[in-house]
């Protein structure tokens, strides 16, 4: 009955609203729904990798984006391996995403042959202006930016951590792979000459395989005092319970780039909290997804290091940590 009294404006606006609905409906689920691609090193049965993956859904989520909600994102793993990185890249450039992460200097390397239109956000990459990615940190230019993982202060830590072991070590190898570790010729240069300033020598452990971590450590071992560094590598990082099992077998005092490592047995890690770049991440994703060019987001660097030492394996390889050096870590594993 009351719908007999309405005049002809109110009929029209009613029938006319009512016709809308449908197209307001389409309009707001096509709103709700964005795409993000991932390519990363870390194996789906990772922990640290789903440690990582967690803290970017969770940084998402924060932001109002839920996967299977307003938000669906495509995984793609490569363990390390050289070979995946342009499949996966090609595979996820055609799903045609929003925006693509790029986890370490092989993805964004891969991806930027697939796309140059695509915004790229990258976390756990060395030096993005010396290999090419971007053209300033302040201002990056075209479709790239994100979150740099390495200071050269670093590696002089990595340095003096070897010092403040007993027995002292004097004689490091530098473990990495050529074929994957970001601008492995000027890190290796700069570390070998720092190392006489702290009574090191320090030199290069080149490896292709991981039949290849077993001969490199098996022959540092027979180095007087020998020491190792692992620098940061997508390489290494998919290779650690290899590298870690050399290790713990011929008893080299061992400082890693990555946590990761340490979490699994590793002697003492000190490097870029890579977690925590994942969820810086997920604020760039969030205003790319709301109109943002990547090109006039600023690179930027690490922000939060953590230092952690396992005392459990510390004691397992015979090794005295000194006090001044568990005094400033951020963990200690007993």
């Amino acid at each position: 009955m009351q719908f007999a009294q309405l005049n002809r404006r109110d009929f029209i606006a009613v029938v006319g609203g009512a016709a809308a609905w449908p197209l307001v409906a389409r309009a707001q689920q096509r709103e709700r729904m964005r795409r993000i691609g991932v390519l990363t090193l870390y194996p789906k049965d990772d922990p640290t990798g789903q440690v990582r993956a967690a803290a970017l859904i969770e940084g998402l989520a924060a932001l109002k984006w839920k996967e299977g909600g307003n938000l669906h994102i495509d995984w793609r793993t490569t363990g390390g391996d050289p070979a995946r990185y342009d499949l996966y890249a090609a595979e996820l450039a055609a799903l045609g995403p929003d925006v693509l992460l790029a986890v370490s200097t092989p993805s964004v390397a891969a991806l930027r042959r697939q796309t140059t239109t695509i915004p790229i956000v990258f976390v756990g990459v060395t030096d993005p202006i010396g290999q090419g990615f971007v053209e300033s940190l302040a201002r990056p230019g075209d479709n790239i930016t994100g979150f740099a993982d390495f200071d050269l202060p670093i590696a002089g830590k990595w340095l003096d951590m070897l010092t403040q072991v007993t027995p002292p070590v004097k004689r490091v190898a530098l473990l990495l792979n050529p074929a994957t570790a970001p601008l492995p010729g000027p890190m290796l240069r700069d570390i070998e000459d720092a190392a006489p300033s702290l009574g090191l020598t320090a030199r290069a452990a080149p490896i292709h395989d991981e039949a290849g971590i077993t001969a490199a450590l098996t022959a540092q071992a027979q180095e007087e005092r020998g020491g190792l560094i692992v620098l940061p590598d997508s390489f290494t990082i998919a290779a650690r319970t290899v590298i870690l099992a050399s290790a713990a077998r011929t008893r080299l005092p061992a400082v890693y780039w990555n946590r990761a490592f340490t979490d699994d047995g590793g002697l003492m890690s000190y490097g870029v909290d890579l977690t925590d770049l994942y969820r810086r991440a997920a604020g760039y994703i969030d205003r790319i997804l709301k109109g943002a060019k990547p090109g006039e987001l600023p690179v930027q660097n690490p922000t939060k290091l953590e230092l952690v030492v396992n005392l459990k394996t510390a004691k397992a390889l015979g090794i005295a940590i000194a006090p001044t050096l568990l005094a400033t870590a951020d963990e200690v594993i007993e």
